[in-house]
This record gives C-alpha cells, sequence and structure tokens, in this order.
C-alpha cells in the first residue's frame, strides 16, 4: 500500500482506486493480446503471394495445339514398305550356287546398305495411281568385287520404270570396303520386296515373295 502511494493513514478510497487501475491494466492487456494474435500476418499468406506475382509475369497459361498443327508437326507418311531381306542363294558362282535361305550365311552390310538405298531413292520409283510393288534384287559377286541390283519377276512392277528404279538404288549404295567382310560364299544373291503406296496411302508391305527369277 505505501508502495502505491496509499498509506494506512490516508483517506478510504485509495486503495479501491488502485485496484481498479490495476483491473483496467489486467483487462487491457485480455484485450490487446488476443487482438495481437488475431490481426497478426500468417506464413500462408507471404508465401502464396510471391507465386501469384510470379505467375502473372511468366505470361498466360500455354494452351493446348489445334489437332491440324499437331498433324502438321508429325512425321510424313512413309510412301515405301519393305519386307524382309530373303536370301535367295548362294554358291561359288553365279552357275553354281545350289544353296538358298538359312543354308547361306548373313551379309548384315549389303542387307543394310540395299534397305537403306531403297527408302532414300523412292522418289525413284514408278508414281502409278495404284498400288504396286518391285522385288529388288542384290547380287554380290566378291572374286569380282562387283554389286548389281536389278528388278525381279516377284514385284508388279517390271520393265523399264522399274530398271529405272533399281539403277537408281545401286548408284545410291556406296562402295564396299571388300576385304573387311566377312563371307563364307563367293557368290550371293539377295532380295527386297518394296511396296509403294499412292500419296495419302500407307503401304502394307505382302508377304514374303517367291525367289526371283535370274533369266
Amino acid at each position: 500500500m505505501r508502495r502505491l502511494g496509499v498509506g494506512s493513514t490516508g483517506s478510504g478510497d485509495r486503495p479501491l482506486r488502485a485496484q481498479i487501475v490495476v483491473a483496467l491494466v489486467v483487462v487491457a492487456m485480455l484485450i490487446a493480446v488476443p487482438l495481437y494474435l488475431w490481426r497478426r500476418p500468417g506464413t500462408k499468406l507471404t508465401t502464396t503471394a510471391p507465386s501469384a506475382s510470379a505467375s502473372a509475369l511468366s505470361g498466360p497459361l500455354a494452351l493446348p495445339r489445334p489437332s491440324a498443327e499437331l498433324a502438321a508437326s508429325s512425321p510424313a507418311l512413309e510412301r515405301v514398305k519393305l519386307g524382309p531381306v530373303q536370301k535367295v542363294k548362294c554358291g561359288s558362282s553365279p552357275a553354281a550356287a545350289p544353296n538358298e535361305g538359312s543354308l547361306c550365311d548373313t551379309l548384315g552390310f549389303f542387307e543394310e546398305a540395299l534397305k537403306k538405298a531403297i527408302r532414300e531413292t523412292e522418289d525413284c520409283a514408278p508414281r502409278q495411281k495404284a498400288t504396286g510393288s518391285i522385288n529388288y534384287v542384290m547380287t554380290v559377286d566378291f572374286p569380282r568385287k562387283k554389286l548389281h541390283v536389278y528388278p525381279g519377276a516377284s514385284g508388279e512392277w517390271r520393265g523399264k520404270q522399274a530398271r529405272r528404279a533399281t539403277s537408281c538404288v545401286t548408284r545410291a549404295i556406296k562402295v564396299p570396303d571388300w576385304g573387311a567382310i566377312q563371307h563364307q560364299y563367293r557368290f550371293y544373291a539377295l532380295a527386297v520386296l518394296a511396296t509403294y503406296a499412292t500419296p495419302g496411302v500407307t503401304p502394307v508391305p505382302s508377304g514374303s515373295p517367291g525367289l526371283p527369277s535370274f533369266d
């Protein structure tokens, strides 16, 4: 009571005034603390504000491309479809080549080179209104270091236009390193059936062609 300035000899209203002051301070604290906690900025608001501004700076959202644009960006349909490589025959010479099929070893270099050349020279093939095919026959002569491509009898297209296409394929094949290619026989004949479609139509290769004629 002495510290509050109220003595025992003073008037009786001084203790009551001191109690009122203490009570008002306590009430003010009880009101101020909840208000401070309620009005305090939360972490969620401070973190979401930058993300909103960042999205605004990044520009408009990307819209899905129209179907026409997707179709334009997709690769064009291939005009030519190739069948499997056929091992027509192999042996010591063109006249003495009794083996065929699995009896002939694989010439990976020439098989891949033939297929690659056919795809690269598809513009040399005839352009007809209907789907057609050319059976490309490649002969490989190791002793003479010579290869030749011509149209076999199993293809639907033969004659001058087919021979023009096979000439383009022959020129497109790079000169091989004959000494570096492993082989069991001295002469080989391979064949690949190429099916060409009209513009806008995807060709479907037919089944394995029969053995082409060497006449």
